[in-house]
């Protein structure tokens, strides 16, 4: 993992990538938790602004701090950072669910999984989170151009691939369409789509939003090869965001996340 931190650094001192609103003075985060103790991970598209600064924008610092800066580092810029520096980032990393985790977002995706008696949190810490893009932006994903959101996911994929390949995780979540998708993109594949009736969000003034489940196999991620077939399992809703989530399809999408990864843990045995 830290070999692989170079390049991620290199690629925030680029001019070229000047216009992608990375948070140039924020480290890379490669991970939520600890990866290599971890069965299962769930995905989203890149870490939130919030991860390293409060509601005034100001830099999380003490013990609200999540991940490593420039600043905590002591350093001026990402060219200066030896062993030593790449060693503190992952393990900030690796404790993130043992310090100041962002709970009013990671809670409810907890919940998805805790079906499966896996959870982030200890006493199991035997899932973590990942991002199909380890850079938080300044803006949303929403916000960017269709071409910044394409040179993160290029600038991403193989680290990503990378992380899972050198890992034990067996199945990974996806929370939402946007990451159904864009996972489709750099896998080239497409997931198997079922309709899922309960999980339909109803509107009163237009048609129902539908929901969908995924499920699929993946064994490369950009120009990356697996050693193995990775299950995925994911649904169109995002968890956290999308509104007219009932606790009844909370629920739901709970209970069917949970079935699916016992079902792989018991073919597994």
């Amino acid at each position: 993992m830290i070999r692989d931190l170079i390049p991620l650094l290199e690629n925030i001192e680029n001019p070229k990538y000047d216009n992608l609103h990375i948070i140039k003075w924020g480290s890379p985060v490669v991970s939520f938790g600890d990866l290599y103790s971890s069965k299962i991970a769930t995905l989203g598209i890149n870490p939130s602004n919030k991860e390293f600064v409060n509601s005034k924008g100001d830099e999380l610092s003490g013990y609200e701090r999540r991940f490593h800066t420039l600043n905590s580092l002591r350093l001026s810029n990402w060219s200066e950072a030896e062993n030593e520096q790449l060693e503190q980032i992952t393990e900030l990393c690796k404790e993130y669910f043992h310090r100041n985790p962002y709970d009013n977002w990671f809670k409810k995706l907890d919940y998805v999984i805790s079906g499966s008696s896996m959870s982030y949190y200890f006493p199991s810490s035997e899932a973590c989170h990942l991002d199909l893009i380890p850079y938080a932006t300044s803006k949303k994903w929403s916000d960017l151009s269709n071409n910044q959101r394409s040179t993160l996911l290029n600038l991403s994929s193989d680290f990503l691939g990378n992380l899972l390949k050198d890992s034990e995780i067996q199945a990974i979540i996806l929370n939402g369409q946007t990451v159904v998708d864009n996972l489709e993109k750099v896998c080239s594949t497409s997931f198997i789509k079922t309709e899922m009736g309960n999980w339909a969000l109803k509107r009163k003034r237009s048609s129902d939003i539908k929901g969908y489940s995924y499920k699929g196999n993946i064994d490369s991620i950009g120009c990356t090869k697996l050693k193995r077939k990775i299950k995925v399992l994911g649904y169109n809703h995002n968890i956290q965001s999308s509104y007219g989530i009932s606790n009844k399809i909370h629920n739901s999408i709970r209970e069917w996340v949970s079935n699916e990864i016992n079902l792989i843990f018991d073919e597994s045995r």
